[in-house]
């Protein structure tokens, strides 16, 4: 549903002539990309032109460039970004994030979809239209592409309805190769997000034999990519995605979107030879000369007039091929624009509302919270746990024993030697194979712990014990575990 339609019985002033049928209500009953028998309706939408599809391309051109170099840009020797699930490795600006992480990984998600609430609270489906990877690629690489080689709406949708002949043959076998390519490229770089672009260039080089399971991603991701900008293309963003589902949770009448301004471009009719626009006005027309223009450029088939459907992803093409018919026809432009509902039906500016003010607030302790666990977080991960199915032991000196379990998971880019010392008490502490253990770079280093303290030093049965994990005579960590004794104070016997 629209959301001018959820706020007023009708998002046109009565007695208008709404663009699909008679009553208005036509476009609440059926996708703009399916008929009315529900088959798929192929839509050939016009190459869009005008200031704010100039901006969006520069714009494109920046993350697009950001996308594709990402995997290969390195920060103290990480990934910019990678999300390694398949081996539990996560860089994220250079800084490694691991299992262990999960307190930062709930918060980064929670502070994620907050972060959507409040844009798209203040800003509508600003996200979709300019920095969205689908549409980015989609509307500025493929089907630019599609463009230059079929040509325009007319032009496709007669190459389409056409007989096969060489020349169509040609066209589309030379369309899908470059979209197969492409859709290649993509994949590839997702795959390199993932894995790394180190293990991406040892796989691509080797035997293919040897990376079975990394080939298979790559086909995988090669075949999806291809499929949603060849066939898909703006279904991904109607079926696929969520988000056009659940924005009308997140809008209200402040919302900035792209809308229609019903008020001055009702009721429509086409402009008449030397018609001036007073004689207009007291005829009972608005400024919408029913051109369709907005209806042609649009990736989604939308009438953006209905109001701000689920389908719209605010890509900014209808309003510049209705500022480019307003100066044809020497009227303001603006009839489509960016503009909240209380904006067109009240005049009132944006204001920052109770509910966007809540999100903000929830929003920045989100962020706080985040970079005090990020900053915070030590280099270095300890789990020391006593050895399974290990009594104590006495010493022939009379001293208690513990033997441990020892893991590290290096953290940082770099090797680091690491040396435990007990902290609350005193006692001998000594790890298997050497006191200093080296701790290779974003690995995970294993050995044995053996402690032995002074049976007076215990307080009882168990014992709280404290150690601190040291590097270059800096604590990078504190550990806690519990010392086990006897019960009885007896120390000639393990027990």
């Amino acid at each position: 549903m629209s959301m001018a339609a959820a706020k007023s019985p009708k998002p046109v002033r009565p007695g208008s002539t709404p663009a699909h049928d008679g009553n208005g209500e036509d476009f609440r009953d059926h996708l703009a990309t399916a008929d009315k028998d529900g088959k798929r309706r192929w839509l050939y939408p016009k190459k869009a032109s005008g200031r704010f599809y100039h901006a969006r391309t520069y714009v494109s051109w920046l993350l697009l460039a950001i996308m594709f170099a990402g995997p290969f840009v390195r920060i103290n020797g990480n990934p910019l970004l990678m999300l390694n699930i398949v081996e539990r490795r996560f860089s994220i600006l250079g800084r490694m994030f691991w299992p262990q992480d999960v307190a930062i990984f709930a918060i980064a998600t929670l502070l994620f979809l907050t972060s959507i609430i409040v844009f798209t609270t203040a800003f509508g489906r600003l996200w979709c239209g300019w920095t969205c990877p689908q549409t980015l690629l989609m509307e500025m690489v493929f089907s630019k592409i599609e463009h230059f080689i079929e040509g325009d709406a007319a032009a496709r949708r007669a190459l389409d309805a056409a007989p096969l002949s060489a020349t169509k043959l040609a066209k589309k076998a030379v369309k899908h190769a470059i979209f197969f390519g492409l859709s290649f490229v993509i994949g590839n770089t997702l795959l390199s997000y993932i894995i790394g672009s180190d293990q991406l260039i040892r796989i691509s080089t080797d035997n293919p034999l040897n990376h079975l399971q990394g080939l298979g991603f790559m086909v995988l991701f090669t075949i999806i990519f291809y499929l949603i900008f060849a066939r898909f293309r703006e279904q991904a963003c109607t079926f696929i995605c969520p988000y056009g589902r659940f924005q009308s949770t997140m809008l209200d009448e402040n919302s900035l979107v792209v809308a229609y301004d019903y008020k001055r471009g009702e009721r429509r009719e086409p402009l008449h030879r030397g018609e001036s626009p007073e004689e207009r006005l007291a005829n009972g027309y608005g400024d919408c000369v029913n051109c369709h223009q907005c209806v042609a450029v649009c990736p989604t088939g939308i009438d953006i007039r209905n109001g701000t459907q689920m389908e719209c992803v605010n890509c900014t093409a209808c309003i510049d091929a209705c500022d480019a018919i307003m100066d044809k026809i020497g009227r303001a432009r603006g009839l489509v624009r960016y503009a909240s509902l209380n904006a067109i039906e009240r005049g009132e500016r944006f204001r920052f509302t109770p509910r966007l003010f809540a999100y903000t607030f929830v929003l920045c302790a989100l962020a706080s919270v985040l970079a005090v666990l990020v900053f915070t977080r030590s280099s270095v991960d300890t789990t020391l746990l006593r050895a399974p199915g290990a009594l104590f032991q006495t010493t022939p000196a009379g001293w208690i024993e513990n033997l441990y379990t020892l893991k590290l998971v290096n953290k940082t880019s770099r090797d680091i030697t690491v040396t435990l010392k007990l902290e609350n008490l005193d006692g001998r502490l000594t790890v298997m194979g050497g006191q200093d253990l080296i701790v290779p770079k974003e690995q995970l280093a294993q050995s044995s712990v053996l402690i032995e303290l002074d049976p007076a030093k215990l307080e009882g049965a168990s014992t709280r014990l404290t150690i601190g994990v040291y590097a270059g005579g800096k604590r990078l960590d504190v550990v806690n575990t519990v010392f086990i004794g006897p019960r009885d104070g007896a120390t000639n016997h393990a027990n």
